[in-house]
């Protein structure tokens, strides 16, 4: 017989499922939002650096330290949703088999 989804939520791995993710969801959200706010932030407040990110890479370019850093911003939007990817694939799947298994 199933088990009940109470049953399941009194499950010590589940317990540890649940807070593991909401740990590194947090964790990783923080980060973006650091990156993403301090770009912003030192943009709209400082008025050296908003020369600075003007500058561009070499002579006669386009591209410019500003458009840099904003790839980076985005890049690390990848990049952290893959570091979650990765770590749901090696901890979170087994764990939640395993709460499967002993439910059934």
């Amino acid at each position: 017989m199933a088990a009940s989804a109470i049953d399941i939520e009194r499950n010590p791995k589940f317990q540890q499922l649940v807070a593991a993710r909401k740990s590194l969801g947090w964790t990783l959200s923080i980060v973006m939002l650091a990156i993403y706010f301090g770009f912003i932030l030192l943009v709209a407040f400082n008025k050296d650096l908003g020369n600075f990110l003007g500058w561009p890479l070499y002579s006669g370019a386009v591209a410019t330290v500003g458009i840099v850093i904003g790839l980076f911003v985005i890049v690390s939007a990848f990049v952290l949703t893959g570091i979650y990817v990765v770590k749901a694939n090696k901890r979170y799947d087994e764990l939640t088999r395993q709460i499967v298994e002993e439910s059934r």
